[in-house]
């Protein structure tokens, strides 16, 4: 096994900044607006209720990934292929699927809002407010998918540059209405924590407006009439749903299993729940390297398997885990020299609260380096649709080893640490990596998916 192999050319590092670059960024702005609602939040006392009624929208928005991420790899082969027919019933059927996920959420919790957030916590205080912010975010879920759908194939047909401006737009318009909607401002009274997530909703309403227009004004290749979007036949549904429906479940367990894990974390004191929740958010900032980079591979390679290049794609694979391993050093240390900076913008005046997320920081070190590894791994084997495996890697070792160390480390050894309970949990993406590194040198995820009727 030579080194070589896993160093590309120039044009190859080019092509991967090129889409890595604004994917990043764009994450890096919805990573900071998440943030900045936490720091609001926090000045006002109430980071725990935000971070418990955000856990069922978070389920939600884990399985629009899920169908995302699948049906985007179609719509990557067949941009790539430019079968713009079949490019258009793929952007309708992620609008249904990813539609009819989010009135289920929206239906779930308007009719057990209280049952919801008592699976986490029992703390009345925290309940109460929890309530109060999802009583407004439930109606977010549905702008958010929309949205999400439109950035999604607008990144499949090499427009990663538009998402990042509305990104941007997003960021800044959730920042104003935060301030307006959680203080107040003239004539419009302090909302709180429900101005939080009406500012939240609003965001995501323009967003989904900016794309819209731009997309008619300009005539993207995945939009077209209501006939040429959703006329899909049983075949095509079937074709796509054989690949993306292990993805959707995938991330239904995943979601869930995560939230299962917070549960178990409830089971500490709320100091600790505070500082995870801090550490939490100041670690998904510096994820927008991941999600960026991890999109830039399964885009790339998806591509090639389109055009009928596997040994190309194969070839450009190992280029990227060279490059992984690179940025999860480069990752892992910017988020531990940069950390105590952006803990003394939070409102921390307790002293344990702000010892326990300086602890549960380090550990995130750790996980955002193997969890960079990882991520390369599953959209390697996503981009030809290797779906069935990465249940497995992903949710599956979850389920077998995070969430019952968990519980074990909370209910069982009675650690008092979320630090060390999360270190322990952890454990998890070494399994991942072991198994993932050897389904990808098999080389049977390269495949061409674009043969459908």
């Amino acid at each position: 096994m030579s080194i070589r192999n896993y160093i590309g050319n120039k044009d190859f590092y080019k092509q991967t900044a090129r889409l890595a670059i604004p994917l990043s960024l764009q994450q890096l702005l919805g990573s900071a607006m998440e943030m900045i609602d936490s720091l609001m939040v926090s000045w006002i006392g109430m980071i725990s209720a935000v971070g418990i009624a955000s856990q069922v929208i978070i389920i939600a928005s884990t399985i629009t990934w899920g169908i995302l991420s699948g049906t985007n790899i179609f719509a990557s082969q067949f941009y790539g292929k430019k079968d713009d027919a079949h490019l258009k019933k793929v952007f309708g059927l992620s609008l249904c699927l990813t539609s009819i996920n989010a009135l289920f959420w929206m239906l779930l919790i308007s009719l057990f809002p209280q049952n919801l957030i008592r699976f986490y916590i029992s703390d009345n205080d925290i309940i109460i407010h929890a309530l109060d912010y999802l009583n407004i975010a439930r109606f977010t879920i549905l702008l958010e998918v929309v949205s999400f759908t439109f950035s999604y194939h607008y990144r499949c047909v090499n427009k990663a540059n538009l998402t990042l401006y509305v990104s941007i737009f997003s960021m800044l318009c959730n920042i104003v209405l935060n301030y307006i909607f959680i203080f107040g401002w003239g004539p419009i009274p302090a909302m709180y924590i429900s101005g939080a997530a009406l500012a939240t909703l609003l965001s995501h309403f323009f967003s989904i407006l900016i794309y819209l227009i731009y997309g008619i004004k300009t005539k993207q290749p995945f939009l077209g009439s209501f006939h040429e979007m959703f006329s899909f036949s049983f075949d095509f549904v079937r074709h796509i749903l054989r690949r993306v429906y292990p993805l959707i479940i995938n991330e239904a367990l995943f979601g869930f299993g995560s939230s299962l894990i917070i549960k178990a974390l409830g089971g500490l004191s709320r100091e600790n729940l505070e500082a995870y929740y801090i550490g939490d958010q100041i670690a998904a900032f510096f994820s927008f390297i991941i999600w960026g980079f991890g999109g830039s591979v399964q885009l790339m390679l998806s591509y090639d398997l389109g055009k009928g290049n596997q040994e190309g794609a194969i070839q450009k694979s190992k280029h990227f885990m060279g490059l992984a391993f690179v940025l999860a050093i480069l990752l892992a240390s910017l988020l531990s020299l940069c950390s105590p900076l952006i803990m003394s913008f939070y409102n921390i005046q307790n002293e344990a609260i702000y010892a326990s997320t300086r602890a549960v920081l380090f550990v995130f070190c750790l996980k955002i380096a193997f969890r960079l590894f990882n991520f390369t791994i599953f959209s390697i084997l996503r981009s030809g649709g290797d779906s069935r495996i990465i249940s497995f890697l992903d949710a599956g070792i979850m389920y077998l080893v995070a969430i019952p160390l968990s519980f074990i480390s909370v209910y069982l050894f009675h650690i008092e640490s979320v630090a060390i309970v999360y270190l322990i949990t952890q454990s998890e993406q070494v399994v991942r990596f072991i198994f993932g590194i050897k389904r990808i040198r098999k080389g049977i995820w390269a495949a061409d998916l674009t043969h459908v009727k």
